[in-house]
């Protein structure tokens, strides 16, 4: 259920309210708090950390709690198939159907986000040169990033090949050090 959202709501207020909406577990609210704040802002100010972090968590959570439900579902489907209920195997397709369609949509507005407003205004270029650099193979960013990375070229491109080769380099790396 969407929430009416305030047209007057500063960047410090829509900070405040994604925080408040993260405490409650809504996080479908702190997307829209974050979408808010990102397509308000001033063209070419950068997030700040705290922005940062509070919209990679809304999306994190939304996206997480989706592709959890689709498992989910996937799992039931499979099983209703092997027991060869059609009338619940097409049910359960219907119910997928409407999950997948609702995830792809969370994927396109942080897409879209990315595209119209924070890739033209972001101003580090070098950003990853600077990430290879200064962060150790051993932090806890860069590993989460190289996981997550290889987790979207397994579940997402279906590249298991490269999704194993780019874990096993960040291991192999992180025990280097």
């Amino acid at each position: 259920m969407a929430i009416v959202m305030p047209e007057n709501l500063t960047r410090e207020q829509c900070v405040y309210m994604a925080k408040l909406a993260e405490q409650a577990e809504r996080y479908e609210e702190m997307v829209q708090f974050m979408e808010k704040l990102v397509t308000s802002s001033t063209p070419g100010s950068e997030l700040t950390v705290e922005e940062r972090n509070l919209l990679s968590v809304a999306y994190k959570n939304v996206i997480g709690s989706l592709r959890a439900a689709w498992r989910i579902v996937s799992s039931i489907e499979q099983k209703e198939e092997s027991r060869k209920n059609e009338e619940h195997v097409a049910l359960v397709e219907a119910y997928r159907s409407k999950v997948e369609t609702e995830l792809s949509a969370v994927c396109s507005g942080i897409l879209r986000i990315l595209e119209s407003n924070l890739i033209p205004s972001a101003v580090a270029v070098e950003s990853k040169d600077i990430a290879l650099a200064d962060l150790a193979p051993t932090h806890p960013i860069r590993l989460g990033l190289a996981l997550n990375f290889s987790v979207f070229y397994y579940e997402i491109l279906n590249s298991s090949e490269k999704a194993c080769s780019m874990a096993k380099q960040a291991f192999e790396e992180a025990i280097a050090e």
